[in-house]
């Protein structure tokens, strides 16, 4: 059985984890396969910064998910043997309740009066989806990326709620370098006059920014070693394209363009810089004062980390840091580090790679 997206409203306060609260916030989320009998197969996705919860298809909605390859009948994350959550991060613009949302109080949107968001927001909001679907006590907690963090968070403040968890290409906290430039893309879209201090037209965001924060973006989320593989020198062979001098002449600029322009006016970009401020603020350390007694508040009894050789956002010294904390209160602990060359999109791209470690996992699980 499969589902597209469905939406969960909290009738009451939901409580922030910093200050403020959120009046009856929604939740997106969609599921595939079916919840057992005993309500112990759920495994709970979460995503990225940009993706929804439209993580596969589904006989509703039949366009490809952002994880397709790995969510379905027989597929690693096997809908004949799971039910399969995947929860749009609170604080989004595909259904959950974000910045681009309306303030039920005022009518308005909530723009840059929405509260401060962390993950450890995102998690609780997750939680309050599980306990909507009768879900008490998780199978698995998969996060990607910025989802790893907030999949960590969960497991942190609920480690009642889950037995394993599954982390690809994240970390317990960001690095300086991952900061830099998230901060550095928040100020591209800040400096685009269009922004308006978050004020801007629905239809008429700003635009600039954003296609800067995404090439940006696009450019340490993959790696110099595919690019130098993938594109060369080799000039741009649209003309369209070149529209002054210093644009778009050789083809890897071409391509960052054509990227950018897919994503800028399809993701709110105040939603944007509260998610990407969001995984700047999460530091499993908070827990207890260090990295060390944060991973001891963590109740899972299996857990599998994912890292990619040529990832410089989150590097494997920071898979191996987060393998190793989770180890010491976890010995059935796996890392698998993967010889990748697309860098930290590698969980999106490259799945001969990364599904038969899924499936593996998976298949340990239940023998």
């Amino acid at each position: 059985m499969s589902s597209a997206r469905k939406l969960f409203t909290f009738d009451g306060k939901f409580r922030m984890h910093r200050a403020g609260y959120l009046d009856s916030p929604t939740m997106a989320y969609e599921t595939w396969g079916t919840l057992n009998s005993n309500r112990d197969n759920a495994v709970l996705i979460f995503s990225g910064l940009s993706p929804s919860a439209h993580a596969a298809s589904s006989d509703e909605d039949m366009s490809p998910g952002w994880w397709e390859e790995m969510i379905g009948s027989g597929l690693p994350i096997d809908t004949d043997r799971f039910f399969v959550i995947c929860v749009n991060s609170l604080g989004s613009c595909f259904g959950s309740t974000g910045p681009a949302s309306v303030n039920p109080k005022t009518g308005e949107r909530y723009r840059l009066t929405f509260p401060v968001l962390t993950l450890e927001d995102v998690a609780d909001a997750a939680l309050l989806v599980t306990k909507h679907l009768g879900v008490e006590c998780l199978h698995t907690v998969i996060g990607c990326s910025m989802g790893g963090m907030s999949g960590l968070a969960f497991c942190v403040r609920h480690p009642e709620a889950v037995e394993r968890f599954v982390s690809i290409s994240s970390a317990a906290r960001s690095l300086p370098f991952s900061i830099a430039v998230r901060s550095l893309q928040r100020e591209m879209i800040r400096s685009d006059p269009k922004w308006q201090k978050g004020n801007y037209e629905p239809g008429d965001p700003p635009i600039t920014g954003q296609r800067l924060a995404r090439k940006l973006g696009m450019i340490t989320y993959r790696s110099a070693e595919e690019w130098a593989g993938r594109f060369g020198r080799e000039r741009s062979t649209d003309p369209s394209r070149i529209d002054g001098q210093f644009v778009a002449e050789f083809s890897v600029e071409a391509y960052l363009e054509n990227h950018a322009n897919k994503f800028s006016g399809a993701f709110d970009p105040n939603c944007y810089l509260y998610l990407s401020h969001a995984s700047d603020l999460f530091d499993l350390a908070e827990y207890g004062g260090s990295l060390k007694s944060g991973f001891k508040r963590l109740k899972i009894e299996q857990a599998l980390v994912i890292g990619v050789r040529t990832d410089i956002l989150f590097p494997l010294d920071q898979q191996r840091e987060l393998a190793q904390g989770i180890a010491s209160v976890c010995s059935n602990t796996r890392l698998a580090e993967l010889d990748c060359i697309r860098g930290h999109d590698s969980f999106l791209v490259d799945m001969d790679a990364f599904r038969p470690v899924i499936c593996e996992y998976f298949e340990s699980c239940c023998n």
